[in-house]
C-alpha cells in the first residue's frame, strides 16, 4: 500500500513558518512529506530540510518523493522527542523553524496490518515504529484492570473506562485479545446500546486511541519537544504544531502561555519574585482551525487544532 497522507491546512502551516529561501527547518512528524515537500518547494540550495519520523514505511516514501527538491534534504528515523541530540549530530546549532503534525497518518490509518483502525480487521499493533517492543496486544493483553482504565480515562477521556477495561480482562482469561475487530466488539459489549446506535463504531474511537497513545508514548514525545524546542530555535525562529485531541492542544496551549509571559508567579503576591523572561510571542492567540471545504475534502481534519509561537 502506497504511502498516502492529505496535509492539514498547509498554507496556514507554510505562513505560519515564515519560511526564508535559505532557512533551516525541520519537519517533526515527516509522514507522507505533505508539508515537507511545500517547505522544500520555497527553500532554495542553501536551504536545509529535515524530515524526522519513527515509521520507516515514512522515510521511504517520503525519500522517492524529496529526491528532486533544490534544497539539501536529510531523513531521520527517530522520535522528534529527541531533536536535540539529533541536531547535535547533524552539527546543526540553530533551526529556523519546525513543524510538528501530531497523531497519526491516514496511511497508518488505512493499512489494516498496522492495527490503528477499529473499522478494519488486523493485528492488534499500532506501532508507528516497528522496532518498538511494545504493542498494543501487550497493553490489551497485559496490563491490569486498573492500568487500563487509567489509560482510557486519562488518554481518551472515555466515560465507560471502568466498564470496559473490566471486559477486557474477563475475555482474555478465556483467550488473548489478537486483533482490532476483537477489541471493537469488547468495547461495544462494555458500551449501552443505545449510545452505540447513535455513535455505531466510532464508540471504540477513544479506546483505539488510547492504547495508540501508550504504545507510542504519545504525550511523553510531545511534552520533551515542547521543553526542548526553544533551545534549539533561532531568534525569530517559529514551531507551528497541529494538534488533534484535547490533550495534545492542552499541553501546547499550556506551554505556549507559560513561556509567553514575563512573569509567572501567583498572582496573590505583591511583586515578582519568578525572574520568569518570556521566551517566545504567540502568533496564534486561538488555535487555527481548518475551513468548512477542506473539512469536506478530508474529514479527517476536522479536529486538528494548529498554534503558532515565535521565539524571542
Amino acid at each position: 500500500m502506497e504511502f498516502k497522507h492529505i496535509p492539514i491546512m498547509v498554507s496556514q502551516c507554510l505562513d505560519g513558518l515564515n519560511i526564508k529561501k535559505n532557512g533551516v527547518y525541520v519537519d517533526a512528524t515527516l509522514g507522507g512529506a505533505g508539508h515537507s515537500s511545500k517547505i522544500a518547494d520555497i527553500l532554495d540550495k542553501d536551504g536545509i530540510l529535515i524530515g524526522i519520523d519513527k515509521d520507516l514505511d515514512a522515510i521511504q516514501a517520503s525519500k522517492i518523493r524529496l529526491k528532486d527538491k533544490v534544497c539539501k534534504v536529510i531523513l531521520i528515523k527517530d522520535d522528534f522527542k529527541n531533536i536535540k541530540q539529533i541536531l547535535k549530530d547533524l552539527e546543526i546549532k540553530k533551526v529556523d523553524g519546525i513543524l510538528a503534525d501530531l497523531g497519526v497518518s491516514s496511511y497508518q490509518i488505512d493499512e489494516a496490518s498496522r492495527g490503528f483502525s477499529y473499522m478494519k480487521d488486523g493485528d492488534l499493533d499500532m506501532r508507528m515504529d516497528k522496532n518498538s517492543v511494545l504493542d498494543a496486544k501487550k497493553v490489551v493483553n497485559n496490563y491490569s484492570e486498573k492500568e487500563l482504565t487509567r489509560i482510557f480515562y486519562e488518554y481518551g477521556e472515555e466515560k465507560y473506562s471502568k466498564s470496559i477495561a473490566k471486559k477486557i480482562v474477563e475475555y482474555r482469561k478465556i483467550k488473548p485479545i489478537a486483533t482490532t475487530l476483537e477489541l471493537r466488539q469488547i468495547v461495544e459489549q462494555s458500551i449501552p446500546n443505545v449510545v452505540i446506535k447513535k455513535n455505531g463504531a466510532g464508540v471504540s474511537k477513544k479506546v483505539f486511541q488510547s492504547i495508540r497513545i501508550e504504545v507510542n508514548n504519545e504525550l511523553g514525545s510531545l511534552r520533551d519537544l515542547l521543553d526542548d524546542f526553544i533551545d534549539v530555535l533561532k531568534p525569530k525562529g517559529r514551531i507551528c504544531i497541529i494538534t488533534f485531541h484535547s490533550l495534545e492542544d492542552r499541553l501546547v496551549k499550556n506551554k505556549f502561555n507559560l513561556e509567553s509571559r514575563d512573569c509567572i508567579c501567583d498572582k496573590s503576591l505583591p511583586i515578582c519574585v519568578c525572574n520568569h523572561k518570556a521566551t517566545i510571542k504567540l502568533i496564534t492567540k486561538k488555535p487555527i482551525t481548518p475551513n468548512e471545504r477542506e473539512i469536506k475534502e478530508n474529514p479527517r481534519s476536522s479536529s486538528s487544532k494548529l498554534r503558532i509561537a515565535e521565539k524571542i
